[in-house]
């Protein structure tokens, strides 16, 4: 018999008390066996696409603590890199891209897509083999509004300022931009299930500095297109959607997705947080920064998602992805207290 995996029985909306836990960016530079093995890969890119070391890292915090959920290493700029852009990532700088122009995007190759992300799908079908049984396994992708960002600046950047200009110059290639990174981004999380992946992940870092327009425009309508495409193949897969900094906007981000479960950031209020939870599941919330701060900080902000949204469908995370400066110690602790709660 398989172990229950709890992930999954909270993001199709069980409450289960202490929550299940995992962090985004639990593999990472806050770990020694991280830095280790990424110096082994020569590139960042090569990690990327090396289904040894991303199954290696990929696996290393669920050795250390024992995460409920592991998520598959990788980053959301492959969907452009197999689309035919450029790219590479420098220390201190990160991802850098050739800047797409408007005439450049109906050029944007589908051929080869799949062949250039099969290390990606090899990686997902050794992962749930060497998992243990009761891990769920979450696949992810980039939301097309927050790729997009990256592809038309080159770069990332404070406000997005690039590729909000673009939409406001150039509406219609913006649409058509999106509308292939959803497709594609659809098809590369279909592949990702067909690979073992338990429930899927959709990140859209950059939806909170749109205003309510350009956020059903950019991130509704693209990440609604992609579950529909997710849903027809897999109806029963659960997805995930986390709109950063969508504040009161969440809550259409749900109904007009579709997605199963809404991951929070730190900045969510309680009054917000229980409403949606009362819709379906949620992840998150913890601000990353208490967890590198620890002591009180990092007790006081477990104790309060614990206490008020424990009774409801909860996934305990962070409300972004965890730091390099975080401490390995505060990270055990915080897994502490969240098991040991009661």
């Amino acid at each position: 018999m398989t172990e229950k995996r709890i992930v999954m029985d909270v993001l199709r909306g069980e409450t289960v008390f202490p929550p299940p836990i995992w962090m985004m960016r639990q593999a990472g530079r806050y770990l020694p066996e991280y830095r280790e093995t990424r110096a082994r890969a020569g590139s960042f890119l090569d990690l990327c696409y090396n289904p040894d070391l991303a199954v290696e890292v990929t696996l290393q915090p669920i050795r250390r603590f024992g995460f409920d959920a592991s998520i598959l290493f990788s980053d959301i700029l492959v969907v452009p890199h197999a689309l035919g852009r450029d790219l590479r990532f420098e220390e201190g700088r990160g991802p850098l891209m050739t800047p797409i122009e408007p005439d450049e995007i109906e050029r944007l190759k589908g051929a080869g897509f799949h062949d250039h992300l099969a290390p990606v799908y090899e990686t997902v079908r050794r992962l749930r083999s060497e998992l243990p049984a009761a891990t769920t396994l979450l696949g992810f992708c980039g939301a097309p509004w927050t790729v997009a960002t990256y592809m038309i600046a080159g770069h990332g950047t404070p406000d997005q300022a690039p590729g909000r200009l673009f939409g406001y110059r150039h509406p219609e290639s913006l649409r058509e931009l999106l509308e292939t990174l959803a497709d594609r981004s659809a098809d590369y999380l279909i592949r990702q299930i067909d690979a073992g992946a338990d429930a899927v992940q959709i990140f859209d870092s950059w939806s909170g500095v749109l205003d309510e327009a350009c956020f059903e425009a950019y991130c509704i309508e693209p990440v609604a297109r992609m579950v529909k495409r997710v849903r027809a193949v897999h109806p029963k897969t659960p997805i995930i959607g986390f709109p950063k900094g969508a504040g009161t906007l969440y809550g259409s981000y749900r109904s007009k997705t579709g997605v199963d479960a809404l991951g929070l950031d730190w900045s969510v209020p309680w009054s917000q947080a229980l409403s949606l939870q009362a819709e379906g599941a949620v992840q998150g919330n913890l601000d990353p920064l208490r967890l590198v701060a620890g002591g009180k900080a990092l007790e006081d902000g477990v104790a309060a998602i614990l206490r008020r949204l424990g009774d409801g469908p909860l996934v305990f995370n962070l409300g972004h992805g965890i730091t390099p400066e975080a401490p390995i110690a505060h990270v055990e602790a915080m897994v502490r207290m969240v098991r040991e709660a009661r």
